[in-house]
């Protein structure tokens, strides 16, 4: 079993010692977001596992824990944009973020921290040309702590639907996509770095642009025997199978495009409260 930590929520940021307190205690319980009444207890001892996939957009705090993460295979998945406070307002200051990333690698190794670019969306101020340029910035400064970048195109979602609209933002459409990852791919493989989409429904191969396998075995030792894709997940997701142990509405990064978060004040209302996981997430 993989243990997600988490897709939901950023648990590396803001949860961390919750986390590494369910990893010595053994369990955690997992809530059905489609289903409250249902809940899962989820072993997390060593030998109960084959693996934790760790998502972040700070994990900073958590590199106080790596001790405890000592017993167990595991990566992170970074995602470092370089969007403004407009989009990403509770993130700390880009060149803070690069130094947490090379931090990260640091302790673990480049292989092991999997920079992503995403969701990639358009704009007045963030046309195709911010992200060239922006890519090209990044990858230059990344590409001895990191080998791969895995980049997404925003995605419609009914939650963040409003927020970019106020935003003046978009997705890309298949022709602007085609043309833009192009350009990405020929940046990133100039500096070195694999690059790869997320859940993509687009076959961008013919630029040296693979499937993400976002929560990948290999990457684990390959503990696990289940290969097949995850049914659980979008359509055109490679990751295998997993068990997120987050909850929905407790990001205080509150990026504009998430599609976790249902809005600022349902967020608001949560992290004010003593335990925002919720009670059955305690354990």
């Amino acid at each position: 079993m993989i243990i997600s930590v988490s897709r939901r929520t950023d648990i590396p940021a803001f949860y961390g010692e919750w986390f590494t307190t369910r990893l010595r205690e053994g369990f955690a319980l997992a809530v059905n977001p489609m289903n409250p009444r249902q809940v899962r207890r989820v072993p997390l001892l060593p030998d109960q596992v084959d693996g934790l996939v760790l998502w972040s957009k700070n994990p900073r705090p958590l590199l106080s824990a790596l001790d405890v993460l000592s017993d167990y295979p595991y990566y992170l998945q970074f995602t470092l944009n370089a969007y403004g406070y407009e989009v990403e307002p509770g993130l700390p200051p880009l060149q803070e973020r690069v130094d947490t990333l090379f931090r990260w690698a640091d302790a673990i190794g480049p292989e092991r921290v999997i920079w992503r670019y995403d969701p990639i969306l358009l704009s007045d101020r963030y046309p195709a040309e911010f992200h060239v340029d922006h890519m090209e910035k990044l990858a230059g400064a990344l590409s001895s702590a990191t080998r791969q970048v895995t980049i997404s195109f925003l995605d419609d979602y009914a939650k963040t639907r409003r927020r970019m609209a106020t935003l003046g933002a978009r997705c890309p459409s298949q022709q602007e996509i085609l043309e833009l990852a192009p350009q990405l791919a020929a940046i990133t493989q100039a500096h070195g770095l694999r690059i790869a989409t997320c859940a993509e429904p687009l076959d961008l191969s013919v630029y040296g642009i693979v499937r993400a396998r976002c929560v990948d075995a290999t990457l684990l030792g390959g503990k696990t025997s289940d290969t097949k894709p995850d049914p659980n997940q979008r359509p055109a997701c490679g990751c295998a199978p997993s068990v997120d142990i987050g909850a929905y509405n407790c990001c205080a990064h509150r990026c504009a495009y998430c599609y976790a978060n249902a809005g600022a004040a349902v967020v608001e209302r949560n992290m004010a409260r003593h335990d925002p996981m919720g009670e059955a997430l305690l354990g």
